[in-house]
């Protein structure tokens, strides 16, 4: 315990130092649900490194992802619990409260023992896995090795847009489809759901590595997708847009960010038996855990990817599915693109952090082009 020289415990009220704050602003639901769930709370209490490898982050800016608003209703519970708390030690057998967001830009508070290449003071920007709380928060912790230093041409603002959907995008380009600089020049891509966070991302992505790009979106999105760089811009509203692609010359590689029937006729549109690769960033794994349990979700799970992936390989064509993956590294390289102006963050819209409701219901209603961002400090 702090005491005066007099062996005095303090007065009631007077701090001796920042740390004996144990509470911050914070976003949390309790249950899962609709936007109601969504509480705003001064006493959520301030993490604590509990290992020597962790930083305490002061979050300037956050942003939102589909996947805060599929876990607000429960998506991914099963699993992500299991991930939580692995042996079962809590007591109290609950998540809550949680904190939503995965985006974080901000300022490094405090390092674990083990942290060497940060130091408080340092801007940083990073990806929080979901089974960790989350960023809508006034501080948040991180693993060391989940974090880099943020680009130095963006604001925080600006910097909180790219994490997550850069990471996701990341894994399914390079790390599960293989493709990198050195072998994308003069490949032609297919990106499916191009005017999202990671579609957005993708495209600026693949013309930095000298692809040919052919993005799918809205009418009213083109615009946007085509001041990224890509070569051809085809409007899934109007006409049939399957007979559409398969005038086109076939592809070598395809990102699906929409899923549904989209599987049954996009892997048609591949070159066979050159190695080229469909990977789909919409999967049931998740799902099947929550609907089936861990063990019998898993095992589904594996069931119809392997099932998938033979069919498709018989008919000479890769099929993959692909995840968000934390990354500080990655993020490494990500902000080297950045700052040499081959990848800028799109924003949809800002949020203050009193409207996160509000950027909720914004992304709920769909059609984003690019992110929705949320300043937890105002002045950026």
């Amino acid at each position: 315990a702090l005491r005066w020289a007099s062996g005095r415990a303090p007065s009631r009220g007077l701090r001796a130092s920042p740390r004996a704050r144990i509470a911050m602003p914070s976003w949390v639901i309790d249950r899962y649900g609709s936007n109601e769930v969504l509480r705003f709370t001064r006493d959520m209490m301030l993490p604590i490194i509990h290992f020597p490898n962790e930083v305490i982050i002061k979050v300037h800016a956050a942003s939102l992802n589909p996947i805060d608003l599929s876990m607000r209703s429960g998506y991914g519970a099963t699993a992500l619990n299991m991930k939580r708390d692995p042996l079962k030690l809590k007591s109290d057998e609950t998540e809550f409260p949680l904190t939503l967001g995965r985006d974080v830009s901000g300022v490094v508070m405090e390092c674990g023992l083990a942290v060497s290449y940060f130091k408080p003071g340092d801007e940083v920007w990073a990806a929080i896995p979901p089974w960790k709380q989350g960023t809508l928060s006034e501080f948040v912790v991180a693993s060391g090795n989940e974090v880099s230093f943020k680009p130095k041409c963006l604001s925080h603002t600006e910097a909180a847009a790219l994490p997550y959907v850069g990471l996701t995008a990341w894994s399914a380009l390079k790390q599960v489809g293989g493709l990198n600089q050195s072998n994308c020049s003069g490949k032609r891509i297919l990106i499916l759901g191009a005017s999202g966070g990671v579609g957005t991302f993708a495209v600026q992505l693949m013309k930095a590595w000298n692809a040919h790009v052919t993005a799918v979106c809205s009418h009213d999105a083109s615009t946007l997708v085509e001041k990224l760089g890509a070569d051809d811009v085809i409007d899934y509203k109007t006409g049939n847009l399957e007979e559409k692609l398969k005038t086109l010359p076939l592809f070598d590689f395809i990102l699906d960010n929409v899923g549904g029937s989209t599987e049954k006729w996009a892997l048609d549109l591949l070159k066979k038996w050159s190695g080229a690769t469909y990977v789909t960033l919409v999967t049931p794994f998740l799902i099947n855990m929550d609907r089936l349990g861990v063990a019998d979700g898993m095992l589904q799970t594996g069931v119809t990817v392997g099932s998938k992936t033979l069919k498709h390989l018989l008919k000479g064509v890769h099929y993959r599915w692909a995840f968000f993956m934390p990354s500080g590294p990655t993020l490494d390289e990500i902000a080297e693109l950045v700052d040499s102006g081959k990848i800028q963050p799109v924003i949809d819209e800002v949020f203050s952090f009193s409207e996160v409701p509000k950027a909720f219901l914004k992304l709920e209603g769909g059609h984003a082009r690019g992110k929705t961002v949320i300043n937890v400090i105002s002045k950026q």
